[in-house]
C-alpha cells in the first residue's frame, strides 16, 4: 500500500487551515436549522475566498451537521472540490453511542473506523477524503488493526492521506511502525500560551518525518488575539504587551503576529483559524505575508516562557 506523496495534496502552498468546527453555530445538531446553515455556508466562503484551502473536520463537530454544511457549499460550488482539501477525524465517541449505558470514549477499532469514514463521506457529499486523522490517542489501540483500516480506505478509494492528532512522539512511532506509508499530519495544541510541542519532541519528530503539524486553538482560544486578555494573569499582560509592541512595528494585529510567530516555525505549522466572522477570517490570512525576524521570534518566545533562555 502506498499512497500519493503529500506534495501532491497542495499541502506544500498551504500556510493556514480553515477550522469547520463552528459553522453550525452551535453543538446541538437539533438546533441547526435553514438560517444556520446559511450562515455557515457563508462562512466556509468567506474563508475559501480569503485563501485558505484547507478545511478542517471532525464527525463529532455538531455531531455531522459541520460535515454536512461544507457538503452543502460543495454542492452549490462544486467547481471549487479540486481546489480544496478535505481533512475529518474519528475516534472519539461520546456518552450514549450507542447506547444509553455506553460511556464516553475513544474507538480506534476496525469497524469504527470505518463506518466513521462512510458517514462521513455521505455528509461531506465527496467521494474521497483528502486527509483521514485519528482524533485523539486510544489507549487500546492495535496499530496493526488501524493498519488493516487504512489499507481498506485507501485501496476503495474513499480516503488519499491518513494523520493523527493529538498525538505524542511516542503514540506516533507506535502506529508508524505498523504502517507502509507515511502519517502526513498531526494536529496538536500549540500557541505561545502551550509550548510543550518546542521541547517534548513533537516538533522535532515531525521535521524528522516530514508531517506536517497542524496547531489546533493556535489563539489560545482567543486570549492571544485581537480583543482578548490575559484576566488577572500577570505574565499573560506581559506576553500580550509584547505581542501589541511588535505588532505596532510591522503594522499588523495582534492575531497577525501571533500566527505569524507559530508560521516561522522550520516544521511549517498550520494554523486552523475558526472564526466564523469574515473580518477576522480575513485579517488571519495576512500572516502568511509577515516574515518575523529571529529577534522578534525570540522576544515573544522569552516573554511566553516567562523566563530567559537557559
Amino acid at each position: 500500500m502506498r499512497t500519493q506523496s503529500i506534495g501532491r495534496t497542495g499541502m506544500e502552498t498551504t500556510r493556514l487551515s480553515y477550522g469547520c468546527m463552528r459553522i453550525a453555530g452551535t453543538w446541538n445538531p437539533q438546533e441547526v436549522d435553514d438560517a444556520k446553515i446559511e450562515s455557515g455556508k457563508g462562512a466556509v466562503l468567506a474563508a475559501y475566498d480569503a485563501g485558505y484551502r484547507l478545511f478542517d473536520h471532525a464527525d463529532i463537530y455538531c455531531a455531522g451537521k459541520c460535515e454536512y454544511i461544507f457538503g452543502q457549499v460543495l454542492k452549490d460550488r462544486p467547481e471549487i472540490r479540486s481546489d480544496v482539501i478535505i481533512a475529518t477525524k474519528c475516534g472519539i465517541r461520546f456518552h450514549g453511542d450507542p447506547s444509553p449505558t455506553s460511556p464516553h470514549r475513544y474507538d480506534f477499532s476496525y469497524d469504527h473506523i470505518i463506518s466513521s469514514c462512510d458517514r462521513s463521506l455521505e455528509n461531506l457529499g465527496v467521494e474521497t477524503i483528502d486527509i483521514y486523522q485519528l482524533h485523539r490517542p486510544d489507549l487500546l489501540m492495535d496499530p496493526a488493526e488501524v493498519a488493516r483500516a487504512f489499507h481498506t480506505l485507501f485501496h476503495e478509494g474513499k480516503v488519499r492521506h491518513f494523520g493523527v492528532s493529538n498525538f505524542s512522539p511516542s503514540f506516533v512511532r507506535a502506529l508508524q511502525a505498523h504502517l507502509p506509508f507515511s502519517l502526513v499530519v498531526n494536529q496538536v495544541e500549540i500557541h505561545l500560551g502551550r509550548l510543550d510541542p518546542f521541547y517534548d519532541g513533537t516538533l522535532d519528530q515531525c521535521l524528522e518525518l516530514d508531517i506536517t503539524p497542524l496547531s489546533w486553538c493556535p489563539l489560545g482560544g482567543g486570549w492571544l488575539g485581537d480583543g482578548g486578555d490575559g484576566g488577572t494573569d500577570a505574565q499573560k499582560a506581559w506576553l500580550l504587551s509584547v505581542i501589541d509592541g511588535i505588532a505596532r512595528s510591522y503594522g499588523v494585529s495582534r492575531t497577525v503576529i501571533s500566527l505569524a510567530w507559530l508560521l516561522k516555525h522550520p516544521s511549517k505549522i498550520i494554523p486552523i483559524v475558526g472564526s466564523v466572522r469574515p473580518d477576522r477570517i480575513q485579517d488571519a490570512a495576512t500572516a502568511t505575508q509577515v516574515d518575523l525576524d529571529r529577534e522578534d521570534w525570540y522576544r515573544i518566545l522569552v516573554a511566553a516562557r516567562a523566563a530567559g533562555l537557559p
